[in-house]
């Protein structure tokens, strides 16, 4: 549906479960892709076509709630690929269940490392070199939760919203310079996590990781060029 065989895309959270369904779409479009995890040998087990190919590059072990994590992989990607076009960032994690007064610090600092110190990482390192290129396009992972706060949920859904308000930031900060940040906002995602955590839900209604990645990649693609700044649902039937 979308060519990017002349782009360079980069995945961060290359593992889980959304971002194998969106560095799997990158790669049957045809992009050299940069495909980066915590976890890097899940990575290797993943993606063993990819380990050592001249048009692909893994980098496992990178931590992005850590300043300053991902600077060396883009490096490394510009001295193999010469750029860096695309960014998506799929890290993120889900905690709730604890009233707003009764979340400890602990639980709010993990929900905005996870959910928005990653992105600010990522796009720290990525966007001085869409910059100098004159072209990107960013794709954060926002959720449901922040567009309205639930019982239970203040951590999470505050994290989240924040992912918004900086793609929101970055969009106006950005605009005129070939740069464009947009947002993706599933619902519940069709994960085996998700499965066995809830399975009296119908499943049916849930949103399959990759039609995400569909949305993504349009985000991504030239069809896109004049959206920027936009939370964009994908809810399914949920």
């Amino acid at each position: 549906m979308f060519d990017f065989s002349d782009r360079v895309a980069m995945v961060t959270g290359a593992a889980g479960n959304l971002g194998q369904a969106v560095a799997r779409a990158f790669h049957a479009a045809g992009a050299r892709t940069v495909l980066a995890d915590r976890d890097g040998g899940r990575l290797q087990q993943l993606y063993p076509g990819l380990q050592g190919s001249r048009g692909h590059l893994l980098a496992g072990g990178i931590d992005l709630t850590v300043d300053g994590a991902l600077d060396g992989v883009v490096a490394q990607a510009v001295e193999l690929f010469g750029r860096v076009d695309v960014l998506v960032n799929a890290v993120g994690g889900y905690r709730a269940g604890v009233r707003a007064h009764e979340t400890p610090s602990q639980m709010w600092d993990l929900m905005l490392g996870l959910n928005l110190r990653t992105s600010l990482t990522a796009v720290r390192a990525a966007v001085p070199v869409m910059l100098r290129g004159h072209y990107g396009r960013i794709v954060m992972v926002a959720a449901r939760a922040a567009a309205a706060g639930a019982a239970g949920m203040a951590a999470y859904s505050a994290s989240k919203a924040a992912v918004v308000r900086l793609a929101e930031s970055m969009a106006a900060e950005l605009k005129g310079e070939g740069i464009t940040v947009n947002c993706v906002v599933p619902g519940t995602l069709d994960t085996p996590q998700n499965r066995r955590d809830r399975p009296d839900a119908d499943h049916s209604q849930w949103v399959a990781p990759e039609a995400v990645a569909d949305v993504i990649l349009f985000l991504a693609s030239e069809a896109a060029r004049c959206v920027s700044g936009a939370a964009v649902p994908v809810l399914g039937l949920s």
